[in-house]
Parts: structure tokens; sequence; C-alpha cells
């Protein structure tokens, strides 16, 4: 699977580009500032519906336009298929697939596949549990997109069931109140978090050794404590086993939710469910959160991400390939990791990386270029 073109119409900081792309390395070089991420950031934008530098996406469309378009060529085996996104912030945001609009703009989900390395991926390790949860959400619905359906029936549900528990927990202060409506919610709550969970914790039980082995390649040696590991931590009751039982896990948040009904109608907030969950990550038998060093950190970091690689490249069903996207993570490693980073992604089908100088972009990985300065883009031959 490879971008064979990208189409940008005010996207960021640029009223328009058309960039044919080429399968193998090419890099988009130019100083920082200058708009070269952002044309990765389009990329993985059709892949995902999101951004990995903002939340929402406002910033995407450029000042004084009133909607953005990303258009690109995806090539599969010997398939071509024209993805398009219409971001229109305050609307619903529109799709189409090979020029013909589809209902609901996951519908591109699965067609192009991204796996992004960037220096906001310290924060896997170092940062706090929902930049962990939502690696794992985002590969998920890379993988199967129905997910993409999944989380946001959660999220909806979460919302909606928060909102209730503050205007139930002011009436009971108050001495009137009726929970059964909360009871209705607190059933969809454990059936949408009991499919995510599930999920997850299947995830997390397929990784695991493909994180251990990529740590591996990038580490600087074996950590001297034991190998790079991957859990999952819930908000059930510890004696509740995690097992991918999508009815067992219902009954168990269920019943978790019951038991915390009085705290979460004090505090307004929903305290069980996906939403509160860790995957935590140790270096032998210490948590990297803390403990690991800024290059077994580094290292973790990598590892994961290569470890989605890998995972996707290996999975069935005619998914492809991913493109590999390294957005400026060169310019943060010291030449160990640089070298065995470039050399583990360097036969992927297509990789996509960004320098500000190219001296940045390591030998083993050289291959086209486009310089980008001050918005314009051009390919060097």
């Amino acid at each position: 699977m490879h971008v064979s073109h990208l189409s940008l119409t005010d996207f960021r900081s640029y009223p328009q580009v058309e960039l044919p792309l080429d399968p193998g390395v090419t890099a988009f070089v130019g100083p920082n500032g200058q708009g070269k991420t952002n044309l990765v950031e389009a990329i993985g934008y059709l892949a995902s519906l999101g951004s990995h530098r903002v939340a929402t996406d406002a910033p995407l469309v450029r000042l004084g336009a009133e909607r953005a378009v990303v258009r690109a060529t995806v090539r599969r085996d010997d398939r071509e298929l024209l993805l398009e996104v219409e971001i229109t912030p305050g609307r619903a945001n529109r799709a189409r697939i090979n020029r013909s609009p589809v209902p609901r703009p996951r519908e591109v989900l699965g067609i192009l596949r991204t796996v992004l390395f960037a220096p906001e991926d310290l924060a896997l390790v170092k940062g706090d549990p929902s930049e962990r949860r939502r690696f794992l959400d985002d590969l998920l619905v890379l993988r199967a997109p129905r997910y993409a359906g999944v989380r946001s029936d959660y999220d909806r549900v979460l919302k909606q069931r928060n909102a209730l528990l503050k205007s139930a927990g002011a009436s009971m202060r108050a001495g009137r109140g009726d929970l059964r409506t909360l009871e209705v919610w607190d059933a969809h709550l454990a059936a949408a978090g009991a499919d995510l969970l599930a999920a997850r914790l299947e995830l997390i039980e397929t990784l695991r050794p493909l994180v251990d082995k990529a740590y591996d390649a990038v580490a600087d040696s074996r950590s001297a404590d034991g190998p790079a590991r991957i859990d999952y931590r819930s908000s059930l009751d510890p004696d509740v086993p995690l097992v991918p039982d999508r009815e067992l896990l219902a009954a168990a948040i269920a019943n978790q939710l019951a038991t915390v009904r009085h705290q979460e109608l004090d505090r307004g907030i929903c305290l069980v469910g996906p939403h509160r969950d860790d995957m935590v990550l140790t270096l032998g038998p210490l948590p990297a959160k803390g403990y690991a060093s800024h290059g077994e950190s580094w290292s973790f970091a990598l590892a994961l991400r290569l470890a989605a690689y890998d995972l996707l490249r290996a999975d069935g069903g005619g998914g492809g390939e991913p493109v590999l996207v390294l957005d400026d993570v060169f310019a943060e490693l010291d030449t160990g990791r640089r070298d065995r980073l470039a050399e583990r992604v360097a036969a992927a089908e297509q990789v996509l990386v960004t320098a500000a100088v190219p001296a940045d972009v390591p030998e083993v990985l050289a291959g086209a270029r486009v310089d980008v300065m001050a918005g314009e883009v051009r390919r060097v031959l």
C-alpha cells in the first residue's frame, strides 16, 4: 500500500497542493515552521480522521477559509482508490470514495493505514493514561474500522451518563430524585464498555511479544532488569478476571457501577469503565514511567510504534502494509537509535520522513526528496 498522490485545499498553511508520491522513501526537507508536518498530518488524517497534533478539526482549516479538503490516491496491489474528506468546523465533515459520497466519514477508515512516529510519542511512556488509551484505540480502529463506532457509542453514553449523574446527584441531595433512568444508562455503559474493553485485552495479548521484540531492536541493549512488557490495568475490582469475554465483562462493569453508585452521585462523574483504564509499561520489575531513563523511554515509545507496524503488516484480510510516517523523529534520537530505527523500517513499501536538513535523514533512508519552504512544495529530482 502506498499514497501515489496527495491533494490539499486550504489545509493548515496550504491554499493548494498537488504532490505526486512514489513507493519507497520520500523525505520532506525544510526549516521548522515551513509546513512539512502539515503534509504528513494530512495523510494521517485520511487514515484516522484525526490529527496527532491537535484534538479538534478547527486548526486544520487555513485561516480565513470555511473548509479544508484532503484528497489522496491510495494504491493497494493493482487497485487505486481516491479518498477525500471535507473538513468543516462546526458542521459534519463529508467524505467520498472514488468521488462518490459515503453516508459517514468513518466509511473511509481502513482503506489507508498509517503508523506515525513523532516527538509526541514520548508521552506514550511519560504522559497520562489517556495517551496510552488513545494508542490502543487508534490501533483497534486501524485493524477493524468497526471500532470507530464502538468508541463513538461509548463516548456518547459516557457523556450522557455523566450529565445524568450531576443532575441526579443534585436532586438526591435535595431529597428528591429518580434513579431509574440512571439504571438504563448503566446498562448501556456496561454493554459498550465491555465491547471496547474486550477488544483492548485481545490487542494487548497480541502486541505483548511484538513490543518486547521491537524494544530489543531499537534499544542500546536489552534491559538488564528484564524484558519490556505491556499489561492492562482496569478500573474494575482486582478480583475480576480480565478475560476478553464480553458478557462477563458487561456483568462486571454493571456490578461495579452499582457498588460505587453513591460515590459517583457525590462526585458527578463515572468512576468505572474503559475511560478510567491504563496500559502499564514495565522494564523488568519496574514501571517505565518514572523509572526508565530518557533513552529507555524513547526505546519503549519506538517499540510501541514498531509493534503496531508489525501487527498491521501481519494482519490478513488484504489490509496491506501500512504507510510509515516519521515526523521529525530522527532529530530527537541519539545516533544509535536513529540508525537502528532507520534500518528497521527501510524495507517498508512507503516511508515518509520529515527533517529540518538532509543530514537528519539516515543514509539507509536515502530516496526521493521534497523541499518545503514558506508553503512552497518542490520535488527534487
